[in-house]
């Protein structure tokens, strides 16, 4: 195995949470050799990452009070701690994520170091779920339960005899149900500062977080994503809403996409092929004449149909390996936790996506989802 270097905060760098599970704001270097793992870091952090199995390095060990005495300028101090800190744990070759800092990268070299990018060998690293991250998508998972739970009271409880959705007296908006929203995750311990509640024309714009008061009749696609803040992992799930009678297409749209949703989870296991997947699902939906990524023109910006990728992996990324897409990519592995989003999309109209997030097993999957589907609320 080669020798490992990662540079950055927990709060930011999955690759850096995965390895030291605590919430660390300020940035350090994580070292890794013959399998001894250490960490070069502040003083004030070193109680805070004693006993998990870490060889601990202070700055004040590594001499950074020496190295300010020989006029090394404070931004440029953890360049040279990193290098003693390298010299101390013998690393002379190490391989870094894509996104390790430039700076130290070019400073190490210049000290006879030899540091590569491999942002994949990271990727796999962090496929397969700890117990302590996937308990924490599993609590945030529940977290976006109980938070669908108060958006769809909201939108059950809303006067839908006007142009616009009315409850307790005020336009039902996009921006009054996710602060509802939040307000469970608060109380949930997860954090999200994005949501999508977005309603009409703006749910045919895949991330079009959603604005404005909510019509009758019209689409309403709820996406959540929140992180739980003991682990940093996140869950993904996405409904679809309509208030009130629902267009003949809507209703066929949601039908099929529930399909869709089912036949892919059926074979989500070990082994299986997230493109074959994906290919799977845009051949269900190009039966039932909806464009596809796989029947556009080459180059042609597809707006409608389906038009994104069959899902994704999540852990300490939002969206993370192994891709289920246009991209071919390995096989799936016992213990990744992916999602399974297909959607239908019309500009003008609006869109129907439903998301479920799995954890992949030997012989199939467990949902770890557990919410209905229905459209109305």
């Amino acid at each position: 195995m080669p020798d490992v270097l990662i540079y950055g905060d927990t709060l930011r760098s999955p690759e850096l949470r995965h390895e030291v599970p605590v919430p660390i704001p300020d940035p350090f270097l994580y070292l890794e050799r013959d399998g001894r793992r250490a960490v070069a870091i502040h003083s004030i952090e070193v109680p805070r990452v004693r006993g998990l199995d870490l060889d601990v390095l202070s700055w004040d060990q590594l001499g950074w009070e020496e190295l300010l005495d020989q006029g090394i300028e404070r931004e440029q101090l953890y360049l040279h701690v990193a290098g003693r800190a390298c010299r101390v744990i013998g690393i002379t070759s190490a391989v870094v994520p894509a996104a390790f800092p430039l700076e130290l990268a070019d400073f190490l070299r210049a000290e006879g170091l030899e540091v590569v990018a491999d942002g994949k060998s990271f990727a796999r690293r962090r496929r397969v779920k700890t117990d302590e991250e996937l308990a924490g998508i599993r609590r945030a998972q529940r977290a976006c339960e109980a938070a669908m739970d108060t958006a769809r009271a909201m939108l059950r409880d809303a006067d839908a005899s006007g142009d616009v959705l009315v409850l307790d007296g005020e336009p039902l908006t996009s921006e009054r149900i996710k602060q509802a929203i939040g307000d469970v995750f608060t109380a949930h311990d997860v954090a999200a500062s994005e949501m999508i509640v977005s309603h009409g024309g703006q749910s045919a714009v895949g991330h079009d977080m959603g604005s404005g008061p909510i019509a009758p009749g019209e689409p309403i696609v709820i996406d959540l994503w929140p992180r739980d803040r003991e682990t940093g992992c996140h869950a993904d799930m996405t409904r679809t809403y309509c208030v009130g009678e629902p267009p003949v297409e809507l209703v066929e749209w949601h039908t099929l996409v529930k399909r869709a949703l089912d036949e892919a989870i059926a074979g989500v296991r070990a082994g299986a092929s997230g493109n074959a997947l994906f290919r799977a699902t845009c051949e269900l939906f190009s039966q039932h004449s909806h464009k596809t990524l796989l029947t556009k023109d080459l180059g042609e910006t597809l707006e409608e149909g389906f038009f994104h990728g069959l899902g994704h992996g999540v852990g300490l990324e939002v969206h993370e390996d192994p891709g289920m897409g246009l991209a071919p990519a390995g096989p799936l592995v016992d213990g990744d936790v992916v999602t399974v989003e297909p959607g239908l999309y019309r500009p003008g109209f609006g869109g129907c996506r439903l998301e479920d997030i799995l954890l992949v097993t030997a012989d199939g999957c467990e949902n770890l989802t557990d919410y209905p589907y229905d459209l109305a609320p």
